[in-house]
């Protein structure tokens, strides 16, 4: 009797989820994979977590799209792993699933004050300004001074938008009620705390430079928070890319204040550990940090020493956290599914039979899209190693039929949209975008969404 077709379901239509399908579409092995989706459109991160003024880093959805597009991967997107189908669900029409769901959710930030009204998670913040179809089209800009805490290019994306003029991002994809009330915003000064010193940032060089190069802001820096220890100079002379950040700094403390004209102001402000979120009547009315000193290997103690900022909202942009899913074990401490190598563990460590993950669930929100790739790459070799061993056996699936999974969906009353679907969507938003000169307008409603995808709407 001959093996029958592999397959394999990928939950997770974001650049992990695409690049681990990719690559097993061409590992050689005789596959069926069907990639879910949560949301009416793939391309998870790059369509709702990158700021809507890096079209450079948003061209990542062109290779996406290329993989996609050519069919042997079939898209069911607007699927929602946990209510509209569970594991059990997927084991009777997979061989195998990989989840690829990401990090979606803040890191908790363990200070006095973060629950007041004006502390903000930078997650929530970047949904929104990327017209994410599950957060609410509103937020209250109403600060004039803001405290974005973080070191790293997410803290830099939410201060850029909240700092930036509105008008500046007409050309981008920005959806039209994000561009209104960003419009409306007082705000003058935007600060940046990282807690450790200019040479420890996760800027990249890019991200950085640009900052000086927004409309009618001025990037202001604090001598005096530049300090270099051993561990600093160490880490300059091994990564360039370390070197080209602290330049851009430096090169910005020996910028006379005189220039400083612009309307409104980005503060970036080093050695700063944030310690409380200061409210009053249930409000945030400012921030208190601690003086931090560098101690020889690059990390810092306090000194004790403390300061408040006169500011009327915070941002923590500390880092993404992982969410649990249904039927799956979750490491409550990392936020990622525990697994090793790609292989899926339960509490006794063993793997779990022909389940995966890959990508920010895999490994925690680290590196850059394009690390994703050898991340699959490792997955998706274990995945082939256990066909390999257990032969036949690995094919556990009772329901083989490609048409199987869409007819139980169907029978929930879950509204699929497929790739053809997404194609609609994607016309329908370039066609928003077109008589403003614009490439694309995101829909934001999720309803509006499905309704284009399934037909029900034309431009």
């Amino acid at each position: 009797m001959s093996t029958p077709t592999l397959r394999v379901a990928v939950v997770g239509a974001g650049p992990a989820g695409i690049y681990a399908s990719d690559i097993l579409s061409k590992s050689g092995l005789d596959v069926s994979i069907d990639l879910f989706e949560r949301l009416p459109a793939p391309f998870g991160l790059v369509r709702y977590g990158v700021a809507p003024d890096h079209p450079r880093i948003k061209q990542i959805i062109v290779a996406l799209h290329k993989v996609l597009e050519r069919g042997d991967i079939r898209l069911l997107a607007n699927v929602d792993y946990g209510t509209d189908l569970k594991l059990d669900d997927l084991r009777t029409f997979y061989d195998a699933v990989i989840f690829s769901t990401g990090s979606i959710r803040d890191a908790a930030l363990p200070v006095p004050g973060v629950e007041l009204e004006g502390s903000y998670g930078a997650a929530d913040f970047v949904s929104w300004y990327d017209g994410h179809p599950d957060v609410s089209r509103s937020w209250p800009l109403e600060a004039t001074q803001v405290a974005v805490l973080g070191a790293g290019n997410v803290a830099l994306d939410v201060a850029r938008i909240l700092a930036k003029h509105a008008d500046d991002l007409l050309p981008t994809d920005v959806p039209a009620n994000v561009y209104e009330i960003l419009k409306t915003s007082p705000v003058t000064d935007v600060h940046v705390f990282a807690r450790r010193g200019p040479a420890q940032v996760k800027f990249s060089p890019l991200e950085l430079r640009e900052l000086g190069h927004v409309p009618d802001v001025d990037v202001i820096v604090y001598p005096e928070d530049f300090e270099f220890d051993e561990g600093s100079m160490a880490a300059i002379h091994s990564s360039n890319q370390t070197k080209q950040v602290v330049k851009t700094l430096t090169d910005w403390t020996l910028k006379d204040p005189e220039e400083n004209s612009a309307s409104r102001r980005l503060h970036l402000h080093f050695l700063h550990k944030p310690v409380e979120i200061l409210g009053e009547d249930g409000r945030v009315v400012g921030l208190r940090t601690e003086r931090t000193a560098l101690n020889g290997d690059g990390n810092v103690t306090g000194t004790g020493q403390t300061q408040d900022w006169d500011v009327q909202a915070v941002y923590r942009a500390i880092g993404y956290f992982g969410s649990p899913l249904v039927d799956i074990p979750f490491d409550d401490v990392a936020g990622v599914i525990p697994n090793r190598e790609g292989r899926v563990t339960d509490v006794d460590g063993e793997h779990l039979p022909g389940v995966y993950a890959t990508g920010w669930i895999k490994r925690g929100p680290v590196g850059l899209i394009g690390h994703t790739k050898s991340d699959a790459s490792e997955t998706i070799r274990h995945l082939g190693e256990d066909v390999a061993a257990a032969g036949e056996s690995f094919y556990t699936a009772t329901e083989r039929e490609p048409s199987a999974v869409t007819e139980f969906l169907a029978s929930r009353g879950v509204d699929v949209v497929e790739w053809t679907g997404w194609e609609l969507l994607d016309a329908y938003e370039r066609g928003l975008g077109e008589p403003h000169g614009r490439e694309r307008i995101k829909v934001v409603p999720r309803d509006e969404m499905v309704s284009v995808a399934l037909g029900r709407a034309t431009v």
